[in-house]
């Protein structure tokens, strides 16, 4: 799966989530740049990733990640692997 794919389909979740069809997410996108990403609306976001692509991140792994790219690279990590 592309790093493109991958990124649509966390850009679906957000937008559900979020419940804004307006997101634009990009690899520099952090939660400041998008309304109403606070903390629930981030642990609902990871559990809809987990959900999606079948797998879950450590707490440690969630705690690491400054931006959506690093986001995305996990997600790439483990669904090419």
């Amino acid at each position: 799966m592309t790093r493109e794919q991958i990124l649509e389909k966390v850009t679906d979740i957000f937008k559900d989530i979020i419940d804004n069809d307006d997101i634009v997410l990009t690899d520099d996108t952090v939660a400041a740049d998008v309304g109403d990403w606070d903390s629930l609306n981030h642990m609902q976001i990871i559990a809809g990733i987990e959900k999606t692509f079948r797998f879950k991140f450590s707490s440690t792994e969630i705690y690491q990640f400054k931006n959506v790219g690093g986001l995305i690279d996990a997600i790439a990590t483990r669904v090419n692997a």
